[in-house]
């Protein structure tokens, strides 16, 4: 049984609007991709099982907070191993993620 998950729009880092320019590069997600999507500000990273009719049905392989970099194991409702459906029109690009706080003090 997989998790009801709210997505949250990618806006200009939607998979689907890149790929829009350029249709022929992309290619439906098979078993063992990893996707990312946002989920309440997180990324989160979705190992592929299967794919069907434009939705990927996987396990949540990582949680990350955007802030830090930093890697969860929930967030909200969400945890790692949960099993959810990500519909390619919530697939989001990875963003540039803020550095953990030790590395900044070492610049």
């Amino acid at each position: 049984m997989h998790k009801h998950v709210e997505w949250d729009d990618p806006g200009a880092d939607s998979v689907m609007r890149h790929f829009q320019q350029d249709p022929g590069r992309y290619s439906d997600p098979g078993p063992g991709d990893i996707l990312s999507a946002r989920h309440e500000g997180a990324v989160v990273r979705v190992k592929v099982e299967a794919y069907v009719e434009g939705t990927s049905i996987g396990e949540v392989a990582a949680i990350i907070s955007v802030d830090n970099g930093r890697r969860l194991k929930s967030h909200g409702k969400l945890a790692l191993g949960d099993t959810v459906r990500l519909p390619d029109e919530f697939r989001a690009l990875e963003p540039t993620l803020g550095e953990p706080e030790e590395r900044r003090e070492d610049d």
